[in-house]
């Protein structure tokens, strides 16, 4: 009974460090923090996270039920509560992480637009003698669905305001992105100063981000082979484990303490080297400069 709570504290506790550095999370609670709930009904927690297409029982319902799924994996394949307490913990994080993959994402093929809508605005601006807030709003009303609400809400201070300044600040706030704040300090820039380079600023801004664009892209490309191999890091040792039991009496060597002390060790040590082998591939992030 001993040797059981002091797995399951173990196991507990090191779930806690991996949350923490992977998500962020705080407390000694098994998930995320407690939602708070903003006026929209959404939590500040769900949102700090960037995932704000989903809700927060969804998010602790995915959690649970993959906690179980991790947990009841252990018991069945290394026939010990070390290894079932441990993959449940490990298993309790994949939503949140495949839910911000999959938010960065929709935030990235949203700011690949930036190019087009730039290039819009200056035809706008220069042939049909459009003002740099009216092309602004005109084209990003009709941007894909990852800009678009930014534009409603900095068109929408516009109508009440018709500061430029204060609706750039709105744009920059609702999106939060790199790209975002240079585009919007150059188009501000433009509107305050006018004159006859305010379509080769434009064209310059246009081709600025779609350099960058394409430089990430090709380093995408070329991280795909040690993308496909980072995966070997889990299918590797699992399909080890399996050959494992099915030879001998190697399931019960599985629920030996020494045994149970071993794989433990071995599932630290892969999700280690999925962790790091994740750090070291992440493109870096310029910092935002006009927040």
């Amino acid at each position: 009974m001993i040797a059981l709570l002091l797995a399951i504290v173990a196991g507990y506790g090191v779930h806690l460090v991996y949350s923490s550095v992977a998500f962020g999370w705080d407390g000694f609670q098994p998930g995320p923090p407690a939602p708070e709930t903003n006026a929209s009904g959404k939590s500040h927690f769900i949102e700090d996270l960037g995932l704000g297409e989903f809700d927060a029982r969804s998010l602790v319902a995915a959690i649970a039920v993959l906690a179980l799924m991790g947990f009841t994996f252990g018991i069945v394949l290394f026939n010990g509560i070390v290894a079932g307490v441990l993959l449940g913990m490990f298993a309790a994080t994949v939503p949140v992480g495949v839910a911000r993959i999959r938010h960065e994402q929709t935030i990235n093929l949203a700011h690949q637009e930036w190019p087009s809508l730039i290039e819009e605005i200056r035809l706008l601006t220069g042939s049909l003698g459009r003002s740099i807030p009216q092309a602004t709003f005109e084209v990003g009303l009709r941007s894909g669905d990852g800009l678009r609400p930014a534009f409603e809400e900095a068109h929408r201070e516009w109508t009440i305001s018709t500061d430029f300044n204060r609706s750039m600040r709105v744009l920059k706030g609702q999106l939060a992105h790199n790209t975002a704040d240079i585009v919007a300090e150059t188009l501000l820039t433009a509107h305050e100063l006018g004159g006859g380079e305010v379509g080769n600023r434009l064209q310059a801004l246009a081709q600025d981000r779609l350099t960058d664009q394409q430089h990430r892209q090709d380093a995408v490309a070329r991280q795909a082979g040690v993308r496909f191999a980072r995966w070997f890091t889990l299918v590797v040792p699992i399909g080890m484990a399996f050959v494992g039991i099915s030879i001998g009496d190697g399931r019960e060597a599985y629920a030996d303490p020494l045994g149970q002390a071993l794989v433990a060790i071995a599932l630290l040590l892969t999700l280690g080297c999925w962790l790091w082998a994740g750090q070291i591939m992440q493109l870096p992030e310029e910092d935002r400069v006009f927040e």
